[in-house]
């Protein structure tokens, strides 16, 4: 198993970590502009599938415009580019999911989905530098924090600024 982690770490990083921070980005701009969680469920999933679905298309094509890089190798880095997207980038929009599907009402969905989304960017640094076999793990998950909670940043206080524009 680390052997194919070890192989495939650049599309597990790459994957995971965009897909975390485009669902999130996604969750946290519709936050920001006041939308029902409703919305944050529905923009949130289509984009996890239809993000994780074009990054892997890419990946493939990109893959084969390398000298003699095999199809099957090529489907293989797309195929664990998207399974790495869908997977993690999953994370932030669970607390929303969770809301619809228990039935069970908080208002604090947002605040668990900062914290999950978090976690995951840990997560990801964790793996990296248990893979590269880093002399700090706290620096690559410092770094994966850093990195993704800046971009997932950006994205909500974009959604907070345009929504006093367009919504009035």
């Amino acid at each position: 198993m680390k052997g194919i982690l070890k192989k495939h770490l650049p599309e597990f990083v790459y994957g995971s970590t965009d897909g975390t921070v485009t669902t999130f980005a996604v969750a946290a701009g519709a936050v920001g502009a006041g939308l029902p969680f409703s919305v944050v469920v529905i923009l949130g999933v289509a984009n996890l599938f239809s993000d994780g679905f074009s990054m892997a298309s890419s990946n493939y094509l990109s893959e084969l415009s390398k000298e003699n890089v095999p199809r099957r190798e090529a489907l293989n880095n797309a195929l664990i580019t998207f399974i790495s997207f869908v997977s993690v980038g999953m994370v932030p929009i669970i607390p929303f999911i969770f809301y619809f599907i228990s039935g069970y009402k908080f208002n604090n969905a947002f605040l668990i989905t900062l914290i999950l989304t978090a976690i995951a960017f840990l997560f990801i640094g964790y793996v990296r530098g248990r893979v590269v076999k880093t002399k700090s793990i706290l620096l690559t998950c410092s770094l994966s924090l850093f990195v993704g909670g800046f971009a997932a940043a950006i994205s909500y206080f974009i959604g907070a600024f345009l929504s006093k524009i367009v919504i009035s």
